[in-house]
């Protein structure tokens, strides 16, 4: 990234905890961002995952949304450090949140299933390579990765469905409950 991308990386680091301060992101827990939730959800129970990694995690909406508990370690991950500290503040089982950008960040173990949940559009396009190889390299032989992305999410789908190290084994398009929007959700696999 050259000097302008990094600094408007760090303004929109500032934006975000600015809005988390003042409420705006509370909106991901309406009823119209629920289905996109669900269906995640839904993955879990299918994958039975005793490690989940969250990879934009916010304020922890996707812990309050899952019914899945049968984990055993949960790490939610956000840049945002006002989002991560209303996370912990609701102290959830078996989980840890932490500040980190995606950027550097180097997950601390191997994951049965880790999620981009609404994050890898805001990855630079220049870093989005290098990103995918960390997960991929921290995701378990038989593991699970889940990316949620909104609407159609342009110029984010190709770097996985045509990733040489991954495969699709699910795709749904989740639209809201009053269809006014959807959300992309893929899941892939080690090839």
């Amino acid at each position: 990234m050259n000097l302008i991308d990094r600094l408007k990386h760090w303004k929109r680091k500032f934006k975000f905890n600015r809005q988390y301060r003042r409420g705006k992101w509370a909106k991901l827990g309406s009823d119209h961002e629920s289905v996109r939730y669900q269906q995640i959800d839904t993955f879990f129970h299918e994958f039975q995952p005793k490690s989940i990694l969250d990879l934009g995690c916010g304020d922890g909406i996707l812990n309050r949304r899952m019914t899945y508990d049968n984990y055993d370690y949960f790490l939610g991950v956000d840049y945002a450090k006002e989002s991560i500290k209303m996370a912990e503040a609701q102290d959830f089982p078996n989980a840890e949140f932490k500040t980190k950008d995606l950027l550097d960040f180097t997950p601390p173990q191997d994951f049965d299933t880790i999620i981009l949940n609404e994050a890898f559009y805001y990855i630079h396009d220049s870093k989005k390579n290098k990103v995918i190889s960390t997960i991929i390299n921290h995701l378990k032989k038989d593991g699970k990765l889940i990316v949620s992305i909104f609407r159609e999410g342009k110029g984010c789908w190709e770097y996985f469905k045509d990733h040489p190290k991954l495969k699709e084994t699910n795709f749904k398009i989740v639209n809201s409950k009053a269809g006014t929007t959807f959300w992309k959700v893929g899941v892939y696999e080690l090839a």
